[in-house]
């Protein structure tokens, strides 16, 4: 993982949580009154797991940037309370009868939640070689 990776994946997640808030809060309500009432709590319950979501893909792209700045330690970083949380999945029976824009919300937040799902567990195992450049700063600053 690099640094221009973890700021990529952060802005995209960052930009779609914005989009969620933006729908879910105002521009989906009338969208939302239009449904069944039934579908209309799935719905609700959607807009939640589509946060919960990005909320646990935000906090651990966080993590990885106090890595990258050396506040945390790569061991600090693995420990479970610092992993990606787990999400729900959405019930496909009820994503059929949601209007297109929320099911492209829904949509994206499973997809990128999937992606740094992959990068989190591969990430566990083997310790990360240090960069020669931080090294070679860090022994610049021990010698000042």
């Amino acid at each position: 993982m690099t640094p221009r990776l973890i700021d990529s994946l952060y802005v995209e997640a960052m930009v779609l949580a914005d989009e969620a808030r933006a729908y879910f809060d105002r521009n989906g309500r009338d969208d939302r009154m239009a449904l069944d009432p039934l579908v209309r709590v799935g719905f609700s319950c959607e807009s939640l797991k589509v946060t919960t979501r990005l909320m646990h893909i935000i906090a651990w792209l966080l993590t990885q940037r106090a890595v990258e700045a050396g506040e945390l330690t790569p061991v600090q970083a693995r420990k479970p309370a610092r992993r990606l949380g787990d999400a729900t999945d959405s019930d496909p029976l009820l994503l059929e009868q949601l209007p297109g824009a929320a099911l492209q919300l829904v949509q994206a937040s499973s997809e990128l939640y999937a992606r740094v799902r992959r990068l989190d567990e591969g990430s566990g195992g083997i310790e990360p070689q240090p960069s020669p450049a931080r090294s070679l700063l860090s022994r610049l600053e021990r010698s000042l």
